[in-house]
């Protein structure tokens, strides 16, 4: 089973007259990773999809979305595959990878269908593609770490890349994610934004009760999503994206825009913030 959900692009000036709600179905994901199924948002910001694929006992393809307009889904698109779950397998073009926690399966376009298999807990990002880059599977140890923070300041934290031109080649998706250390609850502070890129970020790896602050809105009107395990939050070109949790936490990235420069930030002062 695929569900598709759009979400239609909106203008800042809008974003400020929103009430709690009002933002939250603009920009906050829930609902992903429900067993049995392939969950999918079709965000307006650059295109971007983001879901899941929870395959349970059975197997699930992922082939024709009609929202795209194509006769498959990966016809004009790259796709990214996160587990977050237990191992799984993610089969594409008759190859099947082994997917463990915490690697991804990065899709080229072109493929064909996708099939998802064993007890993994799949999250899924696809952005346009106007050229086919091979398809593979990128292992932890592949990944590129970037350590950065420190308790005293609350955001000691390691980010790893996987999507990344140092990396792995894809057309324009980036991605990756920040886990945090113990005590240290800070990401992206001091903020910044891309107007070349949209982003888009899944918190996972914290308990039931835990929360985190999504900080979004243009640097003078910042708002805020609460933000619960395993949600998602989609973030414009013009909004800052931070967060502060009740404890540690992980977050996967994604960008996608006019380029794949991970250091392409336009960095906000604390004294601008409001």
């Amino acid at each position: 089973m695929i569900t598709t959900q759009v979400r239609h692009a909106i203008d800042p000036a809008t974003s400020r007259t929103l009430d709690t709600e009002g933002l939250r179905s603009h920009f906050h994901v829930g609902g992903l990773f429900a067993q049995g199924a392939i969950t999918l948002v079709y965000s307006h910001y650059d295109r971007l999809i983001l879901g899941s694929a929870v395959p349970g006992a059975g197997t699930l393809t992922l082939d024709h979305v009609p929202e795209t307009g194509t006769k498959t889904f990966l016809e004009r698109r790259e796709m990214a595959v996160l587990n977050v779950g237990d191992a799984g397998t993610v089969t594409v073009d008759g190859t099947t990878h082994t997917v463990g926690r915490g690697e991804v399966v990065y899709i080229g376009m072109g493929s064909g269908a996708v099939d998802f298999a064993g007890a993994g807990r799949f999250y899924l990002l696809s952005a346009p593609a106007h050229r086919t880059c091979p398809t593979r599977l990128i292992t932890l140890s592949d990944a590129r770490r970037v350590e950065m923070g420190s308790a005293e300041t609350a955001n000691e934290r390691v980010i790893l890349q996987f999507l990344h031109p140092e990396v792995a080649e894809s057309c324009q998706l980036l991605m990756g994610y920040t886990q945090f250390a113990p005590g240290s609850v800070w990401n992206t502070m001091p903020a910044h934004t891309h107007d070349r890129r949209m982003e888009a970020y899944l918190y996972f790896d914290m308990p039931a009760d835990r929360r985190v602050f999504h900080i979004m809105g243009t640097p003078d009107q910042t708002r805020h999503i609460v933000m619960a395990n395993e949600e998602a939050v989609i973030s414009p070109p013009w909004s800052v994206h931070a967060g502060a949790g009740t404890g540690s936490y992980t977050f996967c990235w994604a960008m996608a825009g006019d380029n794949t420069d991970f250091t392409d930030m336009d960095m906000i002062s604390m004294e601008a913030l409001r």
